[in-house]
């Protein structure tokens, strides 16, 4: 088979039968879904690496992408959200060379949305080199040389093509290529760690106080670094593998909805109507001044209990009327929290009544 070279004609690698076993054994695994990090996994972006080759120039300090790729597990774009967190290319020479993300605009152009460390390959065979770049859904990969002399893997493919930018693009700008070929595909792909999303918690509420133990189910979330209730890190937390994670809900100030979110290095879960958990709680109301009544009403409609009823004398005025409560007004408690009360009236009872 063909492999590296610098001339005209491409000399032929010494280790070519390794090494095409090697890039078979990777074309194949390449397009399933891959574990990384603490049980991450990766979607692929870019070519399949096909095991016969030959190392071409760049002919300039230019930078590469493929634009087509026809072979099944191939992917042009990524599928997802997400961050590359490691690249390949085979058949390079020189360098160092760096990963460049693109964003098509619809129009044939395409801005250039982010960089990696440069990479320097130690020989022509598989190489790999470990990032943390975001991409997004749609987004396309190129390969930037440092010299004219740089070499990349260009393999022969029916129905592949491949663009050339006549100089790496400057970050932010938008760039047609300058050049394109048909029926070749240069050998770079990335692992994509796809963002974490939250499809459903269960039990999907609680106490203000916290402590209750909640099972958020989704998908990508292993190697999560952190989950949220709103604004508040979880009080504990267990990634149990993609698909769950186990946490302990905290406190909270205030009784409300808030969305549970997850964060891994690919990103944060995208908050949706299923990661909504609900504080349940007492949120005392001003009551002194109200009948019975009415501060009875207004005391279970905040979720709060009515505690102890303590009947005690002051003027007519004052009669039937709350003079004193066992919370003060905006005080957050448990659920039902029982608020004792004072109430006025003419006569003394004997004792105290209390419902």
């Amino acid at each position: 088979m063909s492999a590296t070279g610098r001339r005209g004609v491409r000399r032929r690698m010494g280790r070519g039968a390794r090494i095409g076993i090697m890039a078979m054994a990777l074309a194949t695994a390449w397009a399933l879904v891959m574990a990384v990090g603490a049980g991450a996994t990766t979607v692929t972006v870019g070519s399949v690496l096909p095991p016969a080759f030959t190392s071409t120039p760049f002919e300039g300090v230019r930078s590469e992408f493929n634009t087509t790729l026809p072979e099944t597990g191939a992917s042009v774009a990524s599928p997802v959200n997400g961050e590359i967190v490691r690249w390949k290319v085979v058949g390079a020479v020189g360098g160092p060379f760096t990963l460049r993300v693109l964003h098509p605009n619809g129009a044939g152009a395409y801005t250039a949305t982010g960089t990696s460390q440069p990479a320097k390959p130690n020989g022509p065979g598989i190489e790999t080199f470990p990032t943390q770049l975001s991409i997004r859904s749609g987004d396309l990969i190129s390969v930037d040389s440092t010299n004219p002399t740089d070499e990349i893997g260009v393999a022969t493919v029916a129905g592949a093509g491949y663009g050339i930018f006549s100089s790496p693009p400057f970050e932010g700008s938008t760039n047609a290529p300058a050049l394109s070929k048909s029926g070749q595909e240069i050998e770079l792909a990335a692992e994509v760690q796809p963002a974490p999303a939250i499809t459903k918690v269960t039990p999907n509420g609680g106490s203000v106080l916290g402590g209750e133990k909640v099972t958020i189910t989704g998908t990508n979330l292993a190697g999560a670094s952190a989950v949220m209730f709103g604004d508040v890190p979880a009080a504990t937390f267990t990634v149990v593998g993609e698909e769950k994670i186990t946490a302990v809900a905290p406190p909270q100030s205030k009784v409300g909805r808030v969305d549970i979110t997850t964060s891994t290095l690919a990103g944060e879960s995208p908050t949706v109507r299923a990661d909504s958990f609900y504080y349940a709680g007492c949120t005392v109301p001003k009551v002194i001044g109200k009948k019975l009544g009415t501060a009875k009403s207004r005391l279970r409609g905040a979720g709060c209990g009515i505690g102890k009823v303590t009947k005690v004398k002051a003027p007519r005025k004052q009669d039937g009327k709350v003079v004193k409560q066992g919370a003060r007004p905006g005080a957050v408690l448990a659920p039902g929290a029982k608020i004792p009360l004072k109430v006025v009236v003419l006569k003394q009872a004997k004792g105290t009544a209390s419902k």
